[in-house]
């Protein structure tokens, strides 16, 4: 059984989530902090939509960020706890969700929340945060519809059902995606996860990109593009493909000789 350091966690006395907009950047956030320092943000900004979670014990200290990932524990209300993976971005200590409009939807009526650091106190034991979060019936809301994304999507409930690799258990890819290092850009690193609905012939259709960093590095745009050439087959290999949601998670470097070529994906799960 691990053991668990708990953070002590007051929640900040309000009606709702705090709000910033700023039109000059296209830039919308909903925001609430706690006075042990852990901050919790939606973000839509220039169209890309995050979560992220600030103040958490530093991440893996690793030169190239888009290959650290973590994984945390999280219940909100009477949901039961489970793991969500997050990536981190250049400050080791904010967690960007790789499904962030699913989990804003979620924060969005507020309760008890836990969060759990696995291995993230100073002596290695787990960290759990417990906050009573505030209900938001605005800021989180303006914040998904500054990005376009819906109040309620029904796609939300079929996340439970998806593997570790993103897609449903009786699904694999007979040829992975291949996208392209975005040109014309100047950053070296990035990430992106899309969404789709995979088709009976194997295709993918209905993508949706559902965080990128950095913002503005063209890195969802490539993975998108990447999705037209990926085919899904049933694990046995016999007949049409089943409609189903999936996730398909790209990391890029250019350090990668992989993306020189644009030859082959890597995904975060490798």
């Amino acid at each position: 059984m691990s053991l668990t350091a708990a953070a002590a966690a007051t929640a900040q006395d309000s009606e709702d989530w705090d709000l910033l907009v700023q039109p000059e950047n296209q830039t919308t956030v909903a925001y609430t902090q706690f006075d042990n320092g852990l901050l919790l943000a939606a973000r839509c900004q220039r169209g890309i939509y995050q979560v992220m979670f600030g103040g958490l014990p530093a991440g893996p200290a690793v030169k190239e960020f888009h290959k650290s990932n973590r994984i945390l524990i999280i219940g909100i209300g009477d949901e039961k706890e489970a793991e969500q993976r997050f990536l981190l971005g250049e400050n080791p200590s904010v967690a960007f969700s790789e499904l962030p409009a699913p989990l804003a939807r979620q924060m969005r009526e507020g309760g008890r929340m836990t969060i759990v650091v696995p291995d993230g106190a100073e002596d290695g034991r787990n960290l759990r945060y417990v906050v009573e979060l505030p209900a938001s019936n605005a800021a989180i809301d303006q914040s998904l519809t500054a990005c376009d994304r819906p109040l309620v999507d029904p796609r939300d409930e079929e996340l439970d059902a998806l593997a570790d690799d993103g897609l449903p258990v009786n699904l694999v890819w007979k040829r992975m995606p291949q996208p392209e290092y975005p040109s014309g850009r100047t950053y070296t690193a990035g990430f992106a996860v899309v969404t789709c609905v995979s088709q009976a012939d194997g295709r993918v259709e209905d993508c949706v990109v559902e965080t990128e960093y950095p913002v503005d590095g063209g890195f969802g745009a490539a993975a998108m593009r990447g999705t037209r050439k990926g085919r899904l087959e049933n694990r046995g290999g016999e007949g049409p493909v089943p409609t189903r949601l999936i996730v398909y998670r790209v990391n890029y470097s250019m350090s990668d000789p992989a993306f020189s070529t644009g030859s082959r994906l890597r995904n975060r799960d490798q």
